[in-house]
């Protein structure tokens, strides 16, 4: 197995409340800066858009 290749949410700031990122044999990967090697969740880049889109349009409804 490969390490993923994280990247940080463009939205977080300074400090240790932020989602990291990665593609990792099709299917997306997501875990949070505070325990990087905690808890990782796994999902299928159709469901992670559908999870955004969703929130999203729950944020523009105010």
């Amino acid at each position: 197995m490969t390490t993923p290749d994280w990247q940080k949410s463009s939205y977080c700031a300074q400090g240790n409340s932020c989602i990291h990122i990665a593609a990792d044999q099709g299917s997306v990967a997501l875990t949070e800066s505070g325990d990087p090697s905690g808890a990782i969740l796994r999902t299928s880049p159709h469901a992670l858009a559908a999870l955004i889109r969703t929130v999203k349009e729950t944020h523009d409804r105010g």
